[in-house]
């Protein structure tokens, strides 16, 4: 049996319960001493090193004259696509374009009648890098990852968008995703992957800029990279393995839940596919439509190995428990197969995503449906969001009194700077307040 089901309230139930509550792991800390010397590398050789890396492990007769994609390679592009994929491109800009528009903040002020005027201005980072993975050495071109952190960045009004993508061995980048990134318009892409391509993102080097914020998926070198970063710059999240949790009730269909944990499963060994349903009779079917279904993915192996090594299938009595799970479990993509799942929208508190109905997979928001698929994983749902356009804004606090608004506010701010023991805190009111006879002794 690929999985086996197990009902929620039994010994073993709790037991796959805690695991899935505890999910969350740090950073692999199995490359974290190759990463911190890559990172060094970078830092203190700049072009050197990053050419070095990529030669070592990508593309080993790359100059460091060809690490920018040249403006032919980009016109080159457009030849070697097709306007099946143009179409499809363009749907999927739009949609993504027109959803995260809605995300764009405002600057506010607040005005006081004595003069004081406070509120907070919202500007965007100044640059913005975008780490797209190789996709197999190109042969699986992620136009996704593309679009869903370049397009927030641009609505964000981020003035430069650098992107990153690793080489294959002839030291190119896939057609799709050279269009791809310049029909969203960005036309700053190097030839770098992995920790060495995160570093120079934020250290900057003689050929790649430096950035504020560093966003985009990766393996477990650029997830270490991008943890060992942060600080020094922004990052959209710390990731783990890919999630999906389907909730169905007796109106889902078997070959339905299987086809989403299948499109789960393939991403990845360790991505974790779970079921919980009300339904003891749908928990067998869905293991024979699992069954059925995998010879025909062309990831079968790692599909298989993924369900039989983290797949779960739990059986709860109600619905509202099966709800009540799914909300302690904050999984990054939820799925509402059941009858009225507008109905149960409303209690979920915790989840990246939230596909409701039957007719909505996981995969509709992967490509096209509009929001972000860079999602929060491991649980972090809890207090964690999408990637959005304020990943790449910040704000900054506006405070400007007029002198009745210093003299209203001069003792309180005095006596709490009095108290904490910063004498000069009080002083600095003090002194503006010379000759208005509110100063002497207070």
């Amino acid at each position: 049996m690929l999985i086996k089901p197990v009902k929620i309230n039994s010994k073993e139930g709790e037991r796959v319960i805690a695991s899935l509550l505890h999910r969350f792991q740090p950073a692999d800390d199995s490359c974290r001493q190759i990463v911190t010397e890559i990172l060094a590398a970078v830092r203190q050789q700049g072009d050197t090193a990053v050419l070095e890396y990529t030669r070592k492990f990508d593309a080993p007769d790359l100059a460091l004259n060809d690490m920018q994609v040249s403006l032919a390679e980009m016109l080159e592009a457009y030849e070697l696509v097709d306007d099946a994929f143009l179409e499809t491109l363009a749907l999927a800009i739009e949609r993504v374009q027109s959803f995260h528009e809605r995300e764009m903040e405002d600057s506010w002020m607040q005005t006081r009648e004595n003069g004081t005027i406070v509120g907070r201005l919202v500007r965007p980072v100044d640059a913005a890098g975008l780490y797209v993975p190789g996709g197999q050495g190109g042969s699986t071109p992620l136009v996704s990852s593309v679009l869903m952190n370049g397009i927030p960045a641009g609505i964000a009004g981020v003035g430069r968008r650098i992107m990153l993508t690793p080489p294959n061995r002839a030291g190119k980048i896939s057609p799709h995703l050279l269009v791809a990134a310049q029909e969203i318009g960005i036309t700053e892409i190097f030839k770098a992957g992995s920790a060495w391509g995160i570093a120079a993102l934020a250290y900057g080097t003689a050929t790649i800029p430096a950035v504020d914020v560093i966003v985009g998926p990766g393996n477990q070198f650029v997830t270490e990279a991008k943890a060992q970063v942060s600080g020094r710059v922004r990052i959209d999240m710390i990731a783990g393995p890919s999630e999906v949790l389907i909730v169905a009730d007796s109106s889902a269909r078997a070959s339905h839940v299987a086809a989403d944990m299948l499109a789960q499963a393939e991403h990845d060994p360790m991505a974790l596919a779970m079921v919980v349903t009300t339904e003891e009779t749908l928990a067998q079917e869905i293991l024979v439509e699992l069954e059925r279904q995998l010879p025909g993915l062309s990831r079968q192996e790692i599909a298989r190995k993924s369900l039989a090594d983290r797949g779960v299938i739990l059986i709860a009595e109600t619905l509202d428990a099966a709800i009540d799970l799914a909300n302690d479990i904050a999984v990054e993509h939820l799925e509402l197969m059941i009858d009225d799942p507008w109905a149960m929208l409303p209690r979920i508190r915790h989840a990246g995503a939230i596909f409701l109905g039957h007719h909505t997979p996981e995969a509709a928001g992967d490509y096209l449906a509009g929001p972000n698929h860079v999602l929060p994983t491991m649980g972090t749902a809890r207090f964690s969001s999408a990637l959005g356009v304020e990943t790449f804004l910040k704000k900054s606090s506006i405070i400007s009194y007029s002198k009745q608004a210093l003299l209203e506010d001069a003792d309180h701010i005095r006596r709490l700077a009095t108290l904490e023991g910063l004498t000069a805190h009080a002083a600095s009111v003090t002194e503006r307040l010379r000759g208005t006879g509110k100063w002497a002794g207070k």
